[in-house]
């Protein structure tokens, strides 16, 4: 997250705790998944909060270690595999399920392309204008295709579903993206993920109305 360690340790308790609510309110297995989303968006934040705590002092290398890849996990290779998953999973119409499988395997084609990326090549968290970017050595020529596989995955399968008010998430994450993207563009990797966190706090509200159907 931007700004600070406080705020990224505030932050990700506050999504954290509104996801442990999340997990407590379905009763469907089929929503099991989806559920989860906001919880793990706060492991998410609190772990980039030991990325700044490891960054603004010295001697912490194995925590920033750690810290930078369980948030780059979550970031680049979780999302555009596990938010495609947990839509389908929830889907009962069969054209919007196959729809939705597509672009569960152009998630995982991306998810593929960071995993290796961040296994061989090196990735530094530096502290640049109060932001957190993660500065990496990726080969370039496909990096922005795959981005785009990226997007695809993870913001698609919102507006593909069936499931009441699933567009209004995909609505504030894709906003959320294209704000980042034209102030943030050099720190779109935590401040998206930020907003994400946020956003994702509206999962209360899809899961508390279907529990209502």
């Amino acid at each position: 997250m931007c700004f600070s360690a406080g705020a990224s340790f505030a932050g990700g308790v506050m999504i954290t705790a509104i996801g442990v609510m999340t997990v407590r309110r379905n009763s469907d297995p089929s929503r099991r998944m989806f559920s989860a989303i906001p919880l793990i968006f706060g492991v998410q934040q609190i772990s980039e909060g030991f990325v700044w705590v490891a960054l603004q002092s010295s001697g912490n290398d194995l925590m920033l270690t750690i810290a930078s890849y369980l948030f780059l996990f979550a970031a680049v290779i979780l999302w555009p595999v596990y938010l495609p998953l947990s839509v389908m999973l929830m889907e009962k119409t069969k054209l919007r399920r196959q729809i939705i499988w597509f672009l569960f395997i152009t998630g995982l084609v991306a998810a593929l392309y960071y995993a290796i990326g961040i296994l061989l090549f090196d990735v530094t968290p530096q502290i640049s204008s109060h932001h957190i970017k993660y500065a990496n050595e990726f080969p370039r020529p496909p990096a922005n295709s795959i981005f785009i596989l990226y997007l695809i995955a993870t913001l698609t399968p919102l507006f593909v579903s069936s499931v009441r008010k699933m567009w209004l998430l995909g609505l504030l994450m894709t906003i959320s993206c294209l704000i980042t993207g034209i102030f943030f563009r050099e720190f779109l990797t935590s401040v998206w993920c930020f907003f994400a966190a946020l956003i994702s706090m509206v999962i209360y509200l899809i899961i508390a109305a279907r529990q209502t159907h």
